[in-house]
């Protein structure tokens, strides 16, 4: 572990990856707090990130919970609404912003204000975001939203890494592929089931417990000169 005791904000934590990554991390010894939009649990905090002010009093909610120091941000939380192109210009229009609001906007919110958390204790900090393989190839037609999204953070994972390193803060990114999940369930339903995984050489998706491998790794044992590094975890599904 990077740290002694290491204070870490995870989204997206009552469930699938966020919740194997939790309880990973809580084994390590770290001092997690997480978030669900439900906000049960010890060490949950309620924050619907379809709500504008959510992700900023999130943070401090956070601070509060964690003695004033976070020092790791793991931005996990996600939504995979469809959004069909023969929808109104209004429930399209109103779809595609609140994709971008919770899968990107959210953690741009976050990532901010741990940003600027660090600077001003001259500590440093880490950022892990879960973004997609989506933000590399693309997604389903009736999921612009979520791929421009994911791209987005790709690219804000990218631009916080070369901005801050001398900080010392970095910034890891993270593009799994399918993953057994509910959410990822419903959509392999929709798209044929497992005549998807024709598409995956390594003839399955990932599990929750792999993802939060990654995860862990990045927040608490990945060398700082690996910032700006996005790991693919996809079953060479998208290789590059």
């Amino acid at each position: 572990m990077t740290r002694s005791m290491t204070n870490i904000l995870l989204t997206g934590a009552s469930r699938g990856i966020g919740a194997a990554a939790m309880a990973m991390l809580l084994e390590r010894g770290a001092n997690v707090i997480g978030q669900s939009t439900a906000g049960h649990g010890e060490r949950m905090l309620r924050a619907d990130f379809a709500q504008e002010d959510a992700a900023s009093e999130l943070w401090g909610a956070a601070l509060e919970a964690l003695d004033g120091r976070i020092d790791v941000l793991i931005n996990n939380a996600g939504v995979f609404a469809a959004n069909p192109l023969v929808r109104t210009d209004e429930e399209w229009a109103t779809g595609w912003a609140d994709g971008l609001r919770v899968n990107l906007t959210s953690a741009a919110i976050l990532s901010r204000l741990a940003v600027r958390h660090w600077r001003d204790r001259k500590a440093g900090g880490r950022l892990v975001h879960v973004a997609s393989r989506a933000g590399h190839r693309g997604d389903s037609p009736d999921h612009w939203h979520y791929a421009a999204a994911k791209a987005g953070m790709l690219a804000m994972h990218k631009t916080i890494a070369r901005a801050y390193g001398g900080d010392g803060i970095v910034s890891f990114a993270i593009a799994p592929g399918f993953v057994d999940t509910a959410m990822a369930g419903d959509y392999l339903a929709s798209r044929g089931g497992d005549g998807i995984l024709q598409d995956i050489p390594l003839g399955r998706v990932a599990t929750p417990e792999e993802i939060a491998r990654v995860i862990a790794f990045c927040a608490l044992d990945a060398p700082a000169s690996m910032t700006g590094a996005t790991l693919d975890a996809n079953g060479a599904s998208y290789v590059r």
